[in-house]
């Protein structure tokens, strides 16, 4: 028993802290397979690694994420800290006492960044993909146990926007813009207009959205339509987001002289148009819902 109890004492002690980042889009999760060193089989894990001394955690899952994907990822608020105690493990060729602690943070990369790709040289990791969340959670695809830890913890950032949208008619055509590919739903035609900034008037907001996505200036007239929209989707930013948006439309008028042109560059509309009220049935504009309660709650005001 004295033996044994002198083994035990004997096994090193080894702790390391360690970032990771859960990145997540649409249906899919960005993963990074272990190297061949580490393991002989097939095994995912979250990108990210060691925190080297004096560095902050942030600072390092930004700097692990790169080496292992060659992406450069923003990272949320918050975190969640993870433990995992091995009494009995193999750490650089001998046993040890392991006690790792995990910090994984949410984290987005831009919607228009390349395939991944690992950067770092001789590192821990030898591919990163990304691999369909059905497929992770179902054992498809072989992952440690980390990242069926925070997949059953995580929760979708949650976003709640207020925006202001204009109705505009000009005789029988309706003014309208086209979601580009940083929208939530590209190549759909909705209202010009959008978010409305902190501390900015909704009628303010709605000068400046309609002068950035058409290049028309706006003057703003009465409140038609107070609406919402909840969904989950890719935010530009590349952040998945369950997003509520309150939406409250104005009857506007522009000074179109010098015809619509999209003025934002790199924004959520890439198109905009002056499209006869005819055509909204048809396929050559896919409508936003918001289009049609417009153009209903306005006919409700002007009675039969």
């Amino acid at each position: 028993m004295a033996e044994r109890g002198r083994d035990r004492r004997a096994v090193r002690k080894v702790q390391r802290v360690a970032a990771y980042a859960v990145i997540l889009r649409d249906d899919r999760i960005l993963l990074s397979r272990l190297a061949e060193r580490l393991t002989a089989k097939e095994l995912w894990t979250l990108p990210g690694g060691g925190v080297e001394h004096g560095e902050d955690p942030r600072d390092a899952v930004v700097r692990e994420v790169h080496e292992e994907t060659g992406l450069d990822v923003e990272i949320g608020e918050t975190a969640h800290v993870y433990s995992l105690h091995q009494h009995d493990a193999f750490r650089q060729g001998r046993r040890a006492d392991a006690h790792a602690l995990r910090i994984v943070y949410d984290g987005w990369v831009p919607v228009e960044s390349p395939e991944p790709r690992v950067v770092e040289v001789d590192g821990s990791t030898m591919e990163a993909a990304w691999k369909r969340l059905d497929e992770v959670l179902d054992g498809t695809v072989p992952v440690v146990s980390l990242v069926t830890e925070v997949l059953a913890e995580h929760r979708v950032f949650r976003l709640q926007r207020v925006a202001a949208y204009a109705l505009v008619l000009r005789g029988d055509q309706i003014l309208l813009v086209r979601n580009s590919p940083r929208g939530p739903y590209p190549g759909g035609w909705t209202l010009p207009g959008g978010g409305i900034e902190h501390g900015e008037s909704p009628r303010d907001a709605l000068v400046r959205e309609v002068h950035e996505e058409t290049g028309l200036a706006a003057t703003v007239g009465e409140v038609l339509e107070v609406s919402d929209a909840h969904f989950e989707g890719t935010a530009p930013s590349g952040r998945l987001e369950d997003f509520h948006t309150v939406q409250i439309v104005f009857e506007v008028e522009v000074n179109d002289e010098a015809g619509p042109l999209v003025v934002e560059s790199g924004g959520t509309s890439d198109a905009v148009e002056w499209v006869p009220l005819s055509d909204l049935d048809g396929p050559s504009h896919p409508l936003r819902p918001n289009v049609r309660a417009a153009l209903e709650a306005r006919s409700r005001r002007m009675g039969p």
